[in-house]
């Protein structure tokens, strides 16, 4: 890659695949030209897989006209389309197509920031992993927009892109100059900048290492893995610790310190959640994330009708016990969460709330024959990209439904799932890369907990 070529965004989409794929915020100093690069591929049959669409600034009127050569299979054609709403810029390989293949794309985008018309030129192909080339697209695209191109956003044409598609925006400085915008480490998923402050975010584990002879004062945020919900009329799961050293952090504690980081190599665990339990038993709890020094602990399982929470980063809601007083929920955390929420055993057994990172989980009540489970605890709102983004809500716990009101936990803000009841609703995990708890299950089937996440952030 020539210096002059500066990775300004990675995004590699995780487990739960994505929809669309978008770059904001891009730069509008420092560089002429952009390029796109990326790896694609989606879950959709069919012998040549799916369309692939983009779009500039979230604009969808009809301005995107495209001259295009196209080859399928031993045959070429070419076409004209357009004014469209979208940019056709070729395929994306599907399930039909050979296994582990992905598109090579490349997008130049020149004078970006112009206030004409922005002329941009794609090379696309559906590798098939044999002798037979699928789907090679070169194009040359008119945006008739004088806008200076601030976002671009990416479509599968149904469906959606799978785990591990990547996508790399860089941005082009004029030769002779020095960009005035170059990230100091490398590691995560996603790396962007706003101008201010560069963001690495892991959704998968890897490492941080920061640039030869740079010393880096590092922002964080650790988020583990939420605990999954116990089976039969059991407590939700507790959400995943989370230490932050922007905004707030869990449990109600004080801010964390950042972290000066030399130019080694840090390791970064991202913590799976816990799974739910199946069988009588409480559900799993969720794995640690760790960012260098920096652990958090995963959250507690929700309880089985019998058994106290699970302590963890947030702890797991309590079960119904045998008797009317019912089982305690698991302990939070100190600086990381709260512990989970009672269950009670009044005309039946119900489950309480698991802990979130802001809040108790809710203790389970009855109220004129009426069964309310635990609501999930509230998970934190932190800022560390810019956004508010709120992460670490408890599960929701579960109770019979019939003749009891047919009320369910609900989860917490921040990824965590809601609760069951028998003969309704089935229990849902806690969110992928929040760290929510999973919800309790009325039945056999607990839900899981989400994935955490690990956020970095150093001054540009």
């Amino acid at each position: 890659m020539p210096a002059n070529y500066v990775l300004l965004e990675k995004i590699t989409v995780g487990a739960a695949g994505a929809a669309s794929v978008t770059f904001s915020g891009i730069p509008q100093t420092g560089y002429t030209d952009l390029v796109v690069r990326a790896n694609m591929r989606s879950n959709v049959s069919g012998t040549y897989g799916t369309g692939l669409y983009l779009e500039f600034n979230g604009n969808a009127a009809s301005a995107y006209t495209v001259r295009a050569l196209e080859g399928y299979d031993s045959s070429a054609s070419s076409y004209v389309t357009g004014p469209n709403t979208f940019i056709n810029a070729g395929g994306v390989v599907g399930t039909s197509q050979t296994a582990n293949t992905f598109n090579n794309f490349e997008m130049y985008i020149p004078n970006y920031t112009s206030s004409n018309y922005k002329s941009t030129s794609i090379d696309n192909v559906e590798e098939n992993n044999s002798a037979t080339g699928w789907d090679n697209n070169l194009a040359a695209v008119l945006w008739a927009n004088t806008s200076a191109i601030t976002s671009i956003k990416f479509t599968p044409n149904g469906g959606n892109f799978v785990q591990y598609s990547t996508f790399y925006l860089y941005g082009v400085a004029a030769l002779g100059t020095t960009p005035v915008i170059v990230p100091y480490a490398t590691g995560g998923d996603t790396i962007m900048t706003d101008g201010t402050y560069w963001y690495h975010t892991f959704i998968s584990s890897g490492t941080f290492t920061p640039a030869s002879g740079k010393t880096l004062t590092c922002d964080y945020l650790v988020v583990a893995g939420g605990g999954g919900g116990g089976a039969i009329n059991a407590g939700g799961g507790g959400a995943g610790g989370l230490r932050s050293t922007v905004t707030a952090t869990g449990g109600g504690g004080s801010l964390e310190s950042p972290l000066s980081l030399g130019s080694s190599a840090y390791t970064v665990t991202i913590g799976a959640g816990g799974a739910g339990a199946t069988t009588i038993a409480n559900g799993t709890n969720g794995s640690n994330s760790v960012f260098s020094t920096i652990t958090s602990t995963g959250g507690g399982g929700g309880a089985t009708y019998n058994a106290a929470g699970s302590t963890g980063g947030s702890g797991g809601g309590g079960g119904g016990d045998n008797g009317a007083t019912g089982r305690a929920g698991g302990a939070g955390t100190a600086n990381q969460g709260y512990a989970g929420g009672k269950g009670i055993n009044v005309v039946n057994r119900i489950g309480g709330g698991g802990g979130g990172a802001s809040a108790v989980g809710a203790a389970a009540v009855e109220s004129g024959g009426n069964l309310f489970p635990g609501n999930g605890g509230n998970g934190v709102a932190t800022s560390i990209t810019g956004s508010s983004v709120t992460y670490a809500g408890g599960g929701g716990g579960s109770a019979p439904g019939t003749g009891y009101g047919n009320n369910y936990g609900v989860g917490g803000t921040g990824g965590g799932g809601t609760g069951s009841m028998d003969g309704g609703n089935a229990a849902t995990a806690g969110t992928v890369n929040l760290g929510g708890g999973g919800g309790g299950g009325a039945g056999y089937n607990g839900a899981a907990g989400g994935s955490g996440i690990v956020i970095v952030r150093y001054a540009v």
